[in-house]
């Protein structure tokens, strides 16, 4: 979903804003293969970073997983963007960004909140799907709609069948072990499907999501490290 023009345009209007001004040194974790943010960090005058084990080549990037990551100095910010619920010790992870943040510094957090994915909102979904384009694989939404129809699970059992499976780490336990070690400023949840579906915006899913036919799946956080 990061390489979507969509989703990196949502998380940079909410990234941007919570961030002090540049040239702070701001560090992302699970940047991915696409770069995530950090292009449109370095074109903002950031002192950027992206550390992942499949990030890109180049200077601002660290192919390596963040626990085996050492900054040279402590940031103004990190951020992480949907990476929090695929790692195997969320706290480890969440420690090692409040060492990373100099007195006062920031963390951004956008992540999934898994166990509110529930029936309506996966047929809304699922409902909302295209067609890949030539040559294109399925994508998760799409995986998991073909592979719940063949199951003929209810989609509760087939839901945690799917997360346990894949070690995938709720958004209430993310949140729950984010206030244990940093203090919130902002958070609420919002969209978060919108990118992967077909002629969907942000708002769409908005607006399914204050009519009461799905539930808002996206945790949009901002916190700064609890003393």
């Amino acid at each position: 979903m990061e390489t979507h023009p969509e989703w990196l345009a949502a998380t940079w209007a909410y990234a941007r804003p919570q961030l002090p001004p540049p040239p702070a040194a701001v560090l992302e974790v699970g940047c991915g293969p696409a770069g995530g943010l950090v292009p449109r960090l370095v074109a903002d005058g950031y002192d950027a970073a992206g550390v992942d084990p499949e990030a890109p080549a180049g200077y601002s990037y660290h192919q390596v997983e963040f626990e085996q990551y050492q900054p040279p100095q402590p940031v103004g910010a990190v951020i992480a963007v949907t990476s929090l619920h695929h790692v195997s010790r969320v706290g480890v992870v969440l420690d090692l960004a409040r060492a990373a943040l100099r007195p006062g510094g920031t963390l951004v957090l956008i992540e999934w909140a898994s166990e509110r994915f529930d029936e309506p909102t996966a047929r809304w979904s699922f409902g909302r799907l295209g067609s890949p384009g030539p040559g294109a694989g399925h994508g998760w939404l799409h995986r998991h709609r073909d592979q719940w129809a063949a199951s003929g699970q209810p989609w509760p059992d087939y839901l945690a069948g799917w997360l346990a499976g894949e070690g995938l780490h709720p958004g209430e336990l993310i949140l729950r072990e984010t206030g244990a070690r940093f203090q919130e400023q902002t958070c609420h949840y919002g969209p978060y499907l919108f990118a992967d579906l077909d002629a969907t915006s942000e708002q769409d899913e908005q607006a399914a999501i204050d009519a009461g036919q799905i539930q808002a799946t996206g945790i949009w956080y901002t916190g700064t490290a609890a003393l």
